[in-house]
């Protein structure tokens, strides 16, 4: 089989992101000697949902595929009849579909027949990673969220007979699985030479960025809901329960072991703002390099001339389609000539936080419990305007925390709770998180996207059919 266009490619060398932190952590020790005396123990958190293909000797045998990849595949076997007839009984069929024409192991198996062949170990980057530090493929169940055959609630591999086992990847080629907060074992010793550390430093397992920012932002409670404003726009929240997100798709496992993370993603979240500086914002790119500044920050400041509401502009942010409704497409709705670039701007901003509410509500009815505050990380939430915006269209007080590296402090307070230096994650969260500034929504403009919000919802019902239209067109 033909390789296909390496259009929306996106794969990197594994080796690469280790070779990064060696050299990160060289210069580390040699710039602050004073403090290797104080390392108790050593973890990584890392982006998911992007497997690196080893061979017997566990050496890659192909770059790592990225979560952010666009390529997809229409998959060499089909899925199993009973399989087919209970997706469509349930209204799933076309999230599976979707799934399965995004999986990274179902593309190797079509075009890469020969390294699948010759593949021993089908791991998250983060397991190859924990292997170069401990000399241990193993890894914990949050780090393996994305197209792998895991079943979340239990933090085990699904069977290869299971119905939900769509990946077609042999269960015998999966890596062990051990829960969060495990000491695995220690650094090597050679490694610890080459970065000039102490010998023996105990190695934990803690889980993925998401899961840690959500922990980092002190998102512990099922009525606290965490907004990471990234690449990948999510509203997560925390529960020792287990329950689905949106209807028959799951929630995830925690950094905290025990814990659940009910989380709604849109696949393009904030990349759509920088898309829109390159594709619009010419003039705002020039002027931000003269003032030192982004791009972005200053669309920002433009953007609070515009009012709430950017003047009844609707946009819907499926830039990339999700799992829940993998058909759609991106929308914007009531243009007219009084409408600016800068309103495109705010919309697009607006969008993304109506997109977010909507998958808030759903978490909310599916555990039975409303959320009484927010609390934000990723870049986004380092403009007040933006969040502003959040407090306002969420109409909830919006919480920033006071150290921009969420995902690393969640990883830290995951750490100290494997070494027993805190008890519990209320103590670790108590003692480790601090809180920044917080919103408080705007009445008059919290009524205005009030209304708003409510249109939002009705653009999907009646642009659902005209999507599949437009796909059968584009295809």
């Amino acid at each position: 089989v033909s390789l296909p266009s390496d259009e929306g490619h996106t794969e990197h060398d594994p080796d690469f992101y280790f070779n990064v932190f060696v050299k990160a952590a060289q210069q580390l020790t040699k710039n602050y000697p004073e403090l290797l005396s104080n390392i108790k123990a050593m973890s990584l958190t890392c982006f998911r949902d992007s497997a690196v293909l080893l061979d017997e000797n566990i050496k890659p045998l192909y770059n790592t595929i990225l979560w952010m990849d666009q390529r997809v595949v229409e998959p060499i076997n089909k899925i199993p009849f009973i399989n087919r007839l209970l997706a469509r009984l349930v209204g799933m069929t076309d999230a599976i579909v979707l799934n399965r024409s995004r999986s990274h192991s179902l593309w190797h198996q079509k075009y890469t027949p020969e390294i699948w062949q010759k593949m021993r170990w089908y791991a998250p980057i983060s397991s190859y990673l924990t292997y170069l530090i401990t000399g241990r493929l193993v890894d914990c169940p949050s780090n393996c969220t994305g197209h792998y055959p895991l079943n979340y609630k239990k933090g085990t591999w699904y069977q290869k007979t299971s119905l939900r086992n769509i990946y077609e990847v042999p269960p015998k080629k999966l890596i062990e699985l051990q829960p969060s907060g495990t000491i695995i074992g220690t650094m090597k010793d050679e490694l610890a030479v080459l970065l000039g550390l102490p010998a023996k430093i105990p190695f934990v397992l803690t889980g993925s960025d998401k899961s840690t920012d959500t922990l980092g932002v002190g998102a512990l409670e099922s009525d606290v809901a965490a907004i990471s404003y990234g690449t990948a726009s999510t509203v997560t929240v925390t529960n020792k329960k287990y329950y689905e997100p949106e209807t028959y798709l799951p929630a995830y496992q925690s950094c905290v072991s025990g814990y659940y993370n009910l989380e709604v993603q849109i696949y393009r979240g904030y990349w759509m703002l920088s898309w829109f500086s390159e594709q619009f914002a010419n003039e705002e790119v020039l002027a931000a390099k003269i003032e030192e500044m982004s791009a972005e920050e200053l669309l920002n400041q433009k953007m609070e001339q515009i009012p709430a509401g950017s003047d009844g502009l609707l946009l819907q942010p499926y830039w990339e389609s999700g799992i829940k409704r993998p058909l759609a497409l991106g929308s914007i709705v009531g243009f007219n000539g009084n409408h600016t670039k800068i309103h495109f701007y705010k919309a697009i901003i607006e969008g993304i936080a109506y997109a977010l509410k909507e998958g808030l509500s759903s978490i909310e009815r599916h555990q039975h419990q409303k959320v009484k505050s927010i609390r934000v990380s990723g870049g986004g939430s380092q403009s007040d305007a933006i969040c502003q915006i959040t407090a306002d269209i969420f109409n909830l007080p919006v919480t920033r925390s006071t150290s921009y590296e969420s995902s690393s402090l969640g990883c830290a307070m995951t750490v100290f709770l494997a070494l027993k230096e805190y008890q519990t994650p209320q103590e670790a969260k108590k003692m480790m998180y601090h809180l920044g500034k917080t919103f408080t929504p705007i009445k008059k403009n919290a009524e205005i996207y009030a209304k708003l919000y409510k249109n939002y919802l009705k653009l999907f019902p009646h642009l659902d059919e005209i999507y599949r239209s437009i796909r059968k067109i584009k295809a």
